[in-house]
C-alpha cells in the first residue's frame, strides 16, 4: 500500500530536522595546539569540554605524512618553550615517550633552546595533548549562532552542538566567517582588531630521496637566499626510515604561485634546494598551508567577543606564531572561559 500524503510530509519533515547534541560547559572549535591545551585546562578544573575539528587528524600545524616508506613533518617542524608551564608539558610528553629532543641549533653554535620534535613524528605531540579529552573529527563547522543563554553550533553535516561557552581556534579569517554565516556581531573595535590580522602562506615539498641527502646535522637549515625558508632532513631528524626531505616555500613564492599547478610548484622548489637534495627524488606531494603563520600578532593572549556567555578566540595569532605561542594562547583562553561561566 503506497505512503499517504501525510506519511510522506511526516517521513520529509523527520530526516530534515537536526540532531541536536547534549549540551556542554565549553565547545572548542579546532583541535589544534591551542584547542587542546585549552581544553585540558578546562577540564581540569572539573568544566565538561568538547573538541570540535574538520580535519581527520588532531594537532592541525603538528603534520605528519607517510609517502610509502618514508615519514615527513610536513607543518611545524619543531617546539621550543620559554614558559615554565608549556616546559612542564612537553617534559611529561617526553616522560611518556610522545616526544623528544631533537637539537639545539642548526648551526655549528648551539643556542641553548632546546628544539623538541614528535615521537615517532609531531603528530604524537598532538595525540598526546589530546589524551582524555573527547574529541569529533571531521566535524566541520559551518556556523556559530546565539541560542538564548547558550551557543548553537551547526556542521556540515546538518549537526547542531549546544554549549554555555565557545572558544574559536581556527585561524581569525576562518573564526571570524563562522560568527558572520550566524549573525554573532562584534563591536566596531574588536572587528577592526581581528581583520587586520593575516597570515602568511606556506608551499610545502615532501620528497622521497634515492638515497641521503646533503643537509648536514642534526638535519634542518634556513636558506639566506632563494625561495626556501626552511629544508629539514626527516631522516636526519629520527622520523624516517627511508631519505625523505620537507621543504617550506617563503611567503612571496607560495603567493605568487598559490593558484598553480602544484606539482609544477613543487618542481620548481626541488630545483631551487638540488644542492642540498645530494641524490636522486623518486617521488614528492606538496602541500599547501593557506594560514602558515600570522603576519601580525595581536597584542592580547586571547580575545573575548562576548562575556556573557562567554565566547572567545585564541590561536597563534594572539600569542606568537610558534607552537609555543599557539600554547599560551590556549591557557589565556580557558583563564577566560572559566572566569565568565557561571558557576
Amino acid at each position: 500500500m503506497p505512503p499517504s500524503d501525510a506519511q510522506i510530509s511526516f517521513h520529509s519533515l523527520k530526516i530534515s530536522m537536526p540532531i541536536h547534541e547534549p549540551s556542554v560547559d565549553v565547545l572548542i572549535v579546532g583541535a589544534g595546539v591551542s584547542g587542546l591545551i585549552a581544553a585540558r585546562e578546562v577540564q581540569s578544573a572539573g568544566r565538561s569540554v568538547l573538541l570540535l575539528d574538520k580535519g581527520r587528524g588532531l594537532g592541525g600545524r603538528l603534520a605528519s605524512r607517510r609517502i610509502g616508506a618514508a615519514t615527513f613533518d610536513h607543518g611545524a617542524q619543531f617546539i621550543t618553550t620559554r614558559d615554565a608551564r608549556f616546559e612542564e608539558i612537553l617534559k611529561q610528553g617526553a616522560e611518556a615517550g610522545m616526544m623528544k629532543e631533537w637539537c639545539q641549533g642548526f648551526s655549528t653554535t648551539v643556542d641553548g633552546h632546546t628544539r623538541w620534535r614528535g615521537q615517532p613524528a609531531m603528530t604524537a605531540v598532538a595525540k598526546y595533548l589530546a589524551l582524555g579529552l573527547e574529541t569529533r573529527m571531521e566535524k566541520q563547522v559551518v556556523a556559530l549562532r546565539r541560542a538564548g543563554d547558550l551557543y548553537s553550533v551547526e556542521t556540515s553535516t546538518g549537526e547542531f552542538y549546544s554549549a554555555a561557552a565557545v572558544l574559536l581556534t581556527p585561524p581569525v579569517p576562518q573564526s571570524l566567517a563562522l560568527l558572520a554565516a550566524g549573525e554573532i556581531e562584534l563591536d566596531s573595535a574588536m572587528r577592526t582588531r581581528l581583520e587586520g590580522i593575516q597570515y602568511e602562506r606556506c608551499l610545502a615539498v615532501m620528497a622521497v630521496l634515492k638515497g641521503p641527502s646533503s643537509i648536514p646535522p642534526p638535519g634542518g637549515l634556513v636558506p639566506t637566499s632563494g625561495p626556501v625558508s626552511w629544508i629539514a632532513d626527516n631522516q636526519r631528524k629520527g622520523i624516517s626510515v627511508e631519505p625523505a626531505v620537507t621543504i617550506h616555500a617563503n611567503h612571496e613564492f607560495s603567493l605568487a604561485h598559490w593558484e598553480e599547478d602544484r606539482m609544477n610548484s613543487g618542481r620548481l622548489l626541488l630545483e631551487a634546494t638540488q644542492s642540498w637534495l645530494g641524490a636522486e627524488v623518486l617521488s614528492y606531494q606538496v602541500h599547501g598551508w593557506r594560514y602558515s603563520k600570522p603576519i601580525q600578532v595581536d597584542t592580547h593572549p586571547c580575545a573575548l567577543l562576548q562575556a556573557d556567555p562567554p565566547l572567545v578566540m585564541a590561536g597563534d595569532a594572539f600569542a606568537g606564531p610558534r607552537v609555543e605561542g599557539a600554547a599560551l594562547s590556549g591557557m589565556a583562553a580557558a583563564e577566560t572561559l572559566l572566569a565568565h561561566l557561571p558557576h
